[in-house]
């Protein structure tokens, strides 16, 4: 199988997942123990959580969650509590939801438009900010097309008209891929382990160090108070080999799965791409006019090649709500697929699939 959906996750790394064996196996102990056992494992937290937050900047502590919609709920419901918040038209649904039953507690929802690559467009998104403004969340890396906005520079301009405003990131599709510490400007940036070779129920919410933020879950004040419950340790253990060994070769894998997706590319044939050329090289995103999408996926499946029609928590809807607000009409639509890759992904693989998406688009179109 040619596995091409790692946007909505990834095959488990194998070394992070024998690492975190022990902390199955023999170190299970409760984190919050008060013997010997229990201080050894609350001890690698801490170091797990140091290492993490060393890549991502000094001014950061690390807040683990069950995974990156948790992460990004805490940061919304914790921060937006009065005013508005503003956020884009192209986030994931764990933003946009969020975002959107704040209106039932009191605080105005604000929607920035998205241009045609998925990308925010900034002035807009910055005319939307005004000095009742608590949170602006923008993602980093857009989950269906791979576009990638600066979110330095966004964070810098929105520090700049309202000081007090919160700026929240959802990191999902870029934590351990793309380059670079988190800027000053940024308060709050969500993670997921499963995107970068953990497990699924991990993930986290980097949270700057001077930024006060209520707790999400109460209870045995777990977390430093910000998030009770017994720590996932094996799942911890895993997120955090996997993502430290993603983040240390994320520069060369960059260039690398870069000449992936574009081999993938060139060798299409009848598609439309979406995702722009200077995107994240991790997303391809095309469609096949008129075809429908879902029915392509199944006759890939049945060749050998996974892949997706962009993200796996919208699969339940015809038309992708990020990239009808995109402006691309029902054709195109209709006919999306998302390819995503890893570090492992071949040029060779992704020949093979061109091939084999060439041929059941042809089919299809013959059928009709």
């Amino acid at each position: 199988m040619i596995y091409l959906d790692n946007a909505a996750t990834t095959q488990p790394d194998e070394e992070a997942l024998e690492y975190a064996r022990e902390f199955a196996v023999n170190a299970y102990y409760n984190p919050s123990a008060s013997y010997r056992g229990g201080f050894d494992v609350s001890k690698k937290l801490a170091e797990w959580r140091s290492a993490l937050c060393a890549e991502v900047g000094g001014e950061f502590e690390l807040i683990f969650t069950s995974c990156g919609t948790e992460a990004d709920n805490q940061a919304i419901f914790g921060a937006g509590r009065r005013g508005n918040v503003v956020t884009t038209a192209g986030e994931h649904a764990a933003v946009e939801r969020c975002v959107t039953e704040l209106k039932n507690r009191g605080v105005e929802p604000r929607f920035a438009p998205v241009s045609r690559d998925g990308s925010v467009k900034t002035e807009a998104l910055l005319d939307l900010v005004d000095d009742r403004t608590s949170l602006v969340s923008v993602m980093h890396v857009n989950n269906e097309t791979g576009a990638i906005n600066d979110i330095a520079e966004i964070a810098r301009l929105v520090k700049q008209k309202n000081p007090r405003c919160v700026f929240h990131s959802d990191g999902v599709q870029a934590f351990g891929k793309l380059a670079g510490k988190l800027s000053g400007d940024i308060d709050l940036y969500s993670v997921s382990a499963h995107k970068l070779g953990g497990l699924k129920g991990t993930g986290g919410l980097f949270k700057k160090k001077s930024l006060s933020l209520p707790p999400y879950l109460y209870g045995g004040g777990q977390e430093g108070g910000l998030r009770s419950g017994t720590e996932n340790v094996f799942g911890i253990a895993a997120f955090c080999h996997a993502a430290l060994a993603r983040l240390k070769a994320r520069e060369t894998d960059l260039v690398r799965v870069r000449a992936v997706r574009e081999t993938l590319w060139r060798s299409l044939e009848g598609f439309e791409r979406i995702s722009p050329e200077e995107g994240s090289p991790y997303i391809l995103t095309v469609s096949a006019a008129g075809l429908r999408g879902e029915v392509l996926v199944r006759m890939l499946w049945e060749r050998g090649v996974a892949a997706g029609t962009g993200s796996a928590c919208s699969s339940k809807h015809r038309y992708s709500r990020v990239l009808t607000a995109c402006g691309y009409g029902k054709d195109v639509l209709d006919g999306v697929l998302r390819l995503s890759f890893s570090p492992s992904t071949t040029a060779e693989e992704a020949a093979e699939a061109a091939r084999i998406m060439n041929a059941c688009a042809r089919e299809f179109r013959e059928r009709m």
